[in-house]
């Protein structure tokens, strides 16, 4: 997508991917200022920059709210966290969003103690950038508005306004695209990291507060809440402080998406991946607390070094390519082990054709006996394919096959053009070799007695 040309781009975005289309400038941009460089550098270097500003910002704000210690303990445990680290490598836009809406909890709570126009200027910018990039960004609204003193819930409420309205165009532009997160079912591995991680936060919020915890639903503790002091009101209960901007943040956006998934689903953890902020504000509070006491000091020490042991082992896996669902790179060497020029390439499904836009001089030579022309001048993310009767007539008249298909396990793809493909395939031809790079199968196919 970024070195589509701005017409291909606006083109697309008609289409699908309209809530990306920030990102997709970015990095248009970045590969135009920077085409003579690596481009998997280029690609990632977003990221690992806008997540080393998210953990600087965490740092900080741990150090403003909890002190100097409970902040480096903080950054250190957000920049460590698994997720962070994956996005921290991936060319996508949730680490940008991430340091936005972690810089804007900063401006929240700089507004808040200076009145500063601003501060409160750069806190719209920032949160209308957060929305821009993701829409689910604005969730973090609803934990901001929990920070916020009441005689200032006017001013908040109007930056807020212009952050949303600037975002609603794209968020109702982009519902007639809903179908591109059909495929979202019940992420259990994102949903078991929130829910444990939220009981992690809530607890830390316990050990940190002296009086009934916020979050119960008795009078009582509704009564605590209210009495917790606000971020930036004052030098006194800095854990407190803490815990009413950190624990909504942590807890709320996927909350709110957990709810919204009743109606349909829409949880994935990377859509709240900046509530990981509020996760490593409350634990670094409670570490930093633990190491003032005594009895507590060895206890807190050995759960770091865990912590350590843990991301040690997991963090080399991030960074090979068995840590995510394929391997491209992979997957053009096994078309280059099987493949000689003129032969056809069929993609099953279709939007298996992503894996040869990474390495496009693999297919050259190579004719893809599915498709209508190039992905980026179709408008479309992988190009558009040819009726099912065309690419029957077209795969009889192929003498040799390349296919590439989705590993087994996985479900068919029931349209008329992926059932007329394993049609065609299966009455005339055999299958001669197929290799199994990761997240895929690389066949080739031949007339009957011709391998």
């Amino acid at each position: 997508m970024a070195h589509r040309t701005l017409p291909e781009l606006r083109a697309t975005a008609a289409h699908v991917d309209l809530v990306h289309s920030l990102y997709y400038l970015l990095m248009h941009g970045m590969f135009r200022v920077f085409g003579s460089v690596d481009p998997l550098l280029v690609m990632r270097l977003p990221s690992v920059a806008a997540a080393a500003v998210a953990t600087a910002g965490v740092t900080v704000l741990g150090r403003r709210l909890a002190g100097p210690r409970a902040g480096v303990l903080a950054g250190v445990l957000f920049a460590v966290t698994p997720q962070v680290q994956r996005f921290a490598q991936e060319g996508r836009s949730y680490a940008l969003v991430t340091a936005c809406v972690v810089w804007a909890t900063y401006l929240l709570i700089r507004a808040i103690r200076s009145r500063s126009a601003w501060a409160w200027a750069g806190y719209t910018v920032l949160m209308l950038t957060a929305g821009l990039l993701h829409e689910f960004a604005m969730l973090a609204l609803a934990a901001h508005v929990c920070a916020v003193p009441r005689d200032l819930r006017r001013r908040w409420a109007a930056a807020a306004f212009v952050a949303v309205a600037g975002v609603a165009p794209l968020a109702l532009l982009s519902t007639g695209q809903s179908a591109q997160v059909s495929w979202i079912g019940v992420d259990v591995g994102g949903l078991a990291w929130y829910l444990g991680a939220g009981t992690v936060s809530v607890w830390c919020a316990r050990l940190l507060l002296p009086r009934p915890a916020p979050y119960s639903a008795t009078g009582a503790d509704s009564r605590a809440w209210r009495g917790l002091p606000f971020p930036g009101t004052g030098d006194d209960s800095r854990e407190a402080r803490l815990v009413r901007i950190a624990l909504p943040l942590a807890v709320l956006p996927g909350a709110i998406l957990l709810l919204a998934s009743l109606v349909h689903p829409l949880f994935v953890d990377r859509y709240v991946l900046y509530g990981i902020a509020g996760q490593a504000l409350l634990v670094g509070a409670v570490l930093d607390r633990s190491l003032r006491g005594r009895r507590t000091r060895k206890p807190a020490l050995a759960a770091v070094a865990l912590a350590v042991l843990a991301v040690s082992v997991h963090s080399p896996h991030l960074r090979t390519p068995d840590s995510r669902r394929d391997d491209a790179t992979a997957i053009a060497h096994a078309v280059r082990q099987l493949a000689a020029p003129g032969d056809g390439v069929l993609y099953e499904p279709g939007r298996r054709r992503v894996w040869s836009l990474t390495s496009p001089q693999t297919f050259t030579g190579l004719h893809d006996l599915a498709s209508t022309g190039t992905a980026d001048r179709s408008g479309w993310l992988y190009g558009t394919e040819l009726p099912a009767s065309t690419i029957s007539s077209r795969i009889r008249h192929e003498q040799r096959i390349v296919v590439l298909s989705d590993p087994e396990g996985e479900p068919l793809d029931e349209s008329p053009s992926e059932a007329a493909k394993r049609a065609a395939l299966s009455q005339g031809f055999e299958e001669c070799r197929t290799l199994r790079p990761h997240g895929a199968r690389v066949s080739l196919y031949a007339h009957r007695g011709h391998c």
